[in-house]
């Protein structure tokens, strides 16, 4: 019985730092890009396909200059022709600009975007602050974990 092994070249990387993040090298190239906060699937295949490189390999095979250019894509897609509507941050308030937000870049974001609805004190805002749903769920039977419950 043969067994199926992982051919590994002389220059595998087990583990790369990519946009500080560890990508696991044993992965496929489109799914460990997803590691990477703020990459999908579907933008880690597009992000493969305009980087010429085979989504099927693995991450630990790919060579310095591919990286490289996986990164160049994945910090400016608009100039590697990436649709608008592909990304993630479309017309940011403050700016106005679309872009893709990634890695620390987007939990920043996120923090900042949080503490404009407080400070504005909208309805989501307050909801965030209160530590409650705020899309519009059910709260009066569902949701009760760990929160106290019951009459002192």
């Amino acid at each position: 019985m043969a067994e199926t092994a992982l051919m590994m070249s002389p220059d595998f990387q087990h583990i790369l730092r990519v946009l500080n993040t560890n990508i696991d090298g044993r992965r496929k190239t489109m799914f460990a890009l997803t590691k990477i906060q703020g990459i999908g699937r579907r933008f880690a295949n597009l992000i493969c396909k305009k980087a010429e490189v085979d989504p099927d390999q693995r991450s630990g095979e790919l060579t310095q200059d591919e990286v490289e250019k996986l990164v160049a894509i994945i910090q400016s897609p608009k100039q590697f022709k990436i649709p608008e509507w592909f990304l993630n941050r479309q017309r940011e308030w403050k700016t106005g600009k679309t872009m893709q937000a990634f890695s620390n870049n987007l939990s920043a974001k996120l923090r900042e975007d949080l503490e404009r609805l407080k400070k504005i004190r909208c309805h989501r805002g307050l909801r965030h602050y209160w530590g409650i749903r705020v899309r519009g769920q059910h709260t009066k039977t569902t949701g009760r974990r760990g929160k106290t419950v019951g009459v002192k």
